[in-house]
């Protein structure tokens, strides 16, 4: 019997969810949310596709421009772009459903978590399997979305069984068979190992995890050093002593005011943006923390919600950054701004810490 049982919880094609959610007629159309450049046009790249847009081709990271070439015999093809502060909105309500199911919560990102579940499933893999489908089900039920989760003793193999039966899979690998599901799988499924490390080994003629188990430590460290070498040997054979760590998510940061009147002058909305970011980028430095999307709300004087965000080339901190990009999408919200605003509102997204991190999966 093992002394961890863990979950890998990882939203599948999650961005393209998040729009599906908000619109239901996009489910049987190829989807691809964008991030555009500030060069216009189809100047940016894909964030995310839905599973129909994949089947065309369409991958995270490729060219906007080459995913409407994949797609242009598809008239219902659909390009999105991205909004973060809805996406964010959207996790946070997922990850407070999953907390529940934890003994310890290890948020990971918007789409993905880590749950130690060893005494709420008694250290049964049977009572375990029966939780990871509840969790399934109530994110179905309350969420409209679907997820994949590896179950295993340890976070790699729970990683790498989350993946295994994408879209909306459940893979439970007990300890007994952990060697029999991981030796026929690609080097590549192992966690931080990119494409010119999978290449690397390929031209060994090394193509499996099984394949991977047979090289030494002595060859491994002579091509990646001990760090890294360490790493792989022991992902190889499915060992990883790396607790579930408690973990906050730090999804976002926001401010939001209620303004001294309802407005939609430029002049009166830019002076209150200015001190909201003031404030916000005094949290921002407390935290420690670098942001790479910033948004803006409008709470109208109907009471409805407007919103606009952009993702910034790289991470900052700078207060210069987040008031110029905020001014900027104050005034596109502003062109065709009918009603008056009532509240507004900043908000600082896909946080990374400002030292940095190390972590062995960065080498690759």
């Amino acid at each position: 019997m093992s002394e961890r049982i863990v979950f890998h919880i990882d939203f599948d094609y999650f961005y393209a969810q998040c729009e599906e959610i908000r619109d239901q007629a996009l489910k049987t159309k190829p989807v691809c949310v964008c991030i555009f450049s500030d060069r216009g046009g189809d100047s940016g790249a894909i964030a995310t596709a839905n599973y129909i847009a994949r089947k065309y081709g369409v991958k995270s990271g490729m060219p906007i421009k080459f995913a409407k070439s994949r797609l242009h015999q598809v008239p219902a093809a659909t390009f999105l772009g991205a909004d973060f502060p809805f996406y964010s909105d959207i996790s946070e309500k997922a990850m407070e459903i999953i907390k529940d199911y934890a003994d310890i919560f290890e948020y990971v990102g918007k789409d993905e978590a880590y749950l130690d579940v060893t005494k709420k499933s008694e250290k049964s893999y049977q009572i375990a399997t029966h939780l990871a489908q509840q969790l399934k089900n109530q994110i179905r039920h309350e969420i409209k979305m679907t997820c994949s989760i590896g179950v295993s003793a340890n976070k790699l193999t729970s990683k790498i069984a989350s993946s295994f039966r994408k879209p909306d899979g459940l893979t439970v690998v007990e300890p007994q068979n952990a060697e029999s599901f991981l030796n026929p799988l690609k080097i590549g499924d192992i966690p931080g190992v990119g494409k010119i490390t999978e290449e690397k080994f390929s031209e060994m003629n090394l193509k499996t995890i099984e394949d991977l188990k047979n090289v030494d430590i002595f060859t491994l460290n002579k091509m990646f050093g001990r760090k890294i070498s360490a790493y792989l040997y022991n992902a190889a054979r499915g060992v990883d002593d790396e607790p579930v760590a408690q973990r906050a998510p730090s999804i976002q940061y926001s401010r939001i005011v209620t303004l001294k009147k309802d407005s939609k002058d430029s002049e009166f909305l830019a002076e209150n943006l200015n001190e909201i970011c003031d404030d916000l980028h005094y949290t921002i430095l407390q935290h420690k923390k670098m942001f790479k999307s910033v948004g803006i709300q409008f709470v109208q004087s109907d009471l409805s919600n407007k919103t606009k965000s952009r993702m910034l080339k790289n991470p900052t901190f700078a207060i210069e950054d987040l008031k110029k990009t905020a001014l900027v999408l104050l005034e596109e919200a502003l062109v065709d701004q009918v009603m008056d605003v009532r509240r507004l509102g900043v908000k600082v997204s896909e946080l990374s810490d400002l030292e940095g991190q190390s972590s062995i999966t960065n080498f690759f």
